[in-house]
């Protein structure tokens, strides 16, 4: 496994791992353009990939403008194997290297991405966008879980 910032030329591997989830999906798979990808990637925040022999599996991008949590997706079929948990390590680590701002995102309820990010030590702080959990992660927080 080799994880690394994500490169403008990752994008169409992005986009397929985005739409080969089986949860939180797209309704419309237009909604995140590689327009969007790139602007993440490149002027908002930045992002992460993992490669497994040479295939993109995995990747977080994180948005410093907004405080948020872009992205966090992999193929189903990589689940389970902590690329995931290191996908979110990086990113926070990279995030909380910038700003002590509290960050925050939203996932569908009742997900496998809910109870990973509650595994992670986020804290779910209300409903965001229609009926998602959004959950904050403070930088204390992050250090006390880091330490």
């Amino acid at each position: 496994m080799i994880f690394r910032e994500a490169k403008t030329t990752d994008i169409p591997a992005i986009q397929i791992v985005r739409h080969t989830v089986k949860e939180n999906t797209l309704s419309d798979p237009a909604l995140v353009t590689d327009k969007d990808c790139e602007e993440f990637i490149t002027q908002r925040g930045k992002g992460w990939v993992c490669e497994v022999h040479g295939k993109l599996v995995g990747f977080a991008i994180v948005d410093l403008n907004e405080h948020n949590i872009w992205a966090l997706f992999l193929r189903p079929e990589f689940e389970c194997q902590g690329i995931g948990k290191e996908l979110h390590r990086l990113m926070m680590d990279w995030y909380f290297d910038q700003t002590h701002e509290a960050v925050w995102l939203g996932t569908s309820p009742n997900t496998r991405a809910e109870e990973f990010y509650t595994r992670q030590g986020w804290k779910k702080v209300g409903i965001v966008n229609k009926g998602e959990v959004k959950f904050e992660m403070t930088y204390e927080d992050w250090v006390k879980r880091s330490v």
